[in-house]
């Protein structure tokens, strides 16, 4: 038989969806104390998700200590699966190398710096000509995913995903979910959990004819019933956006 080819298993190449955990300190008992308010709060939107604990934005001498942030997130069932680091943070890379969890790469629009122009750009007559040819051709148009209409109300327990826009009709019930990588559209109240934007798209929004959430999500930042919503926004027409790292909830007027 083929080394190539075995009815037991196959090796392909291919990617897997995941969050970042993205620290922003290096105050272990800060991250504890925060990650186990929200656990707390809406415990089974973390429960057995995986992440990447990304520490890129750490600033540069500052360090946590991997396996002691492994344990807490294991504490509230979330499960890492690898790190994001810099190629300076080298105290990372060598707990990765002694045999913790993998250093990975992520393909983000937040989260790293930006690399300067020196290191964005090889120093070679050959990169040149090529940037040169890539500069003057212009990429084909991005096809967008068609929307997804969901015309029936979801009941507590059920999962919407689309890869584009997300229209639905009725109920969105406590304990349900609609994800999005586009915008969600919701032609009825909202009582369980709508996230749009799921893979960083920062300029995604959420509409809704009566804001009622357990929570609300756009790329990633979220709000949960723990922050209670003013009265001019609770049971109303809204739209959801995102400024900086901030949700923006403002009334529609529909008349």
């Amino acid at each position: 038989m083929s080394l190539n080819k075995t009815p037991f298993f196959e090796l392909r190449s291919g990617s897997v969806d995941t969050l970042l955990f993205v620290v922003k300190t290096p105050d272990l008992d800060a991250l504890r104390t925060e990650l186990t308010r929200r656990f707390e709060a809406t415990p089974e939107f973390f429960a057995g998700d995986v992440v990447a604990i990304d520490v890129r934005r750490l600033a540069e001498g500052e360090r946590v200590s991997l396996p002691d942030l492994e344990k807490v997130l294991n504490d509230v069932r979330m499960r890492p699966i690898g790190i994001v680091a810099l190629p300076a943070q080298t105290w990372a890379i060598q707990w990765a190398n002694a045999g913790g969890l993998p250093i990975l790469e992520a393909r983000d629009r937040r989260g790293a710096p930006k690399p300067s122009a020196d290191e964005a750009k090889p120093n070679t007559e050959a990169a040149a000509v090529i940037e040169a040819a890539v500069a003057n051709t212009p990429p084909p148009p991005a096809l967008p995913a068609p929307a997804t209409i969901i015309d029936r109300p979801l009941r507590s327990g059920q999962q919407v995903y689309a890869k584009g826009d997300l229209i639905v009709l009725g109920l969105v019930s406590y304990g349900a979910e609609v994800i999005a990588e586009g915008n969600i559209h919701i032609y009825a109240p909202l009582r369980g959990r709508a996230l749009a934007g799921v893979h960083g798209n920062l300029d995604a929004r959420i509409f809704c004819t009566c804001l009622e959430p357990e929570l609300i999500s756009i790329a990633g930042i979220y709000r949960t019933t723990e922050n209670p919503l003013p009265a001019d926004v609770l049971s109303k027409p809204v739209q959801i956006w995102l400024n900086e790292e901030k949700l923006m909830i403002e009334p529609l007027r529909l008349t």
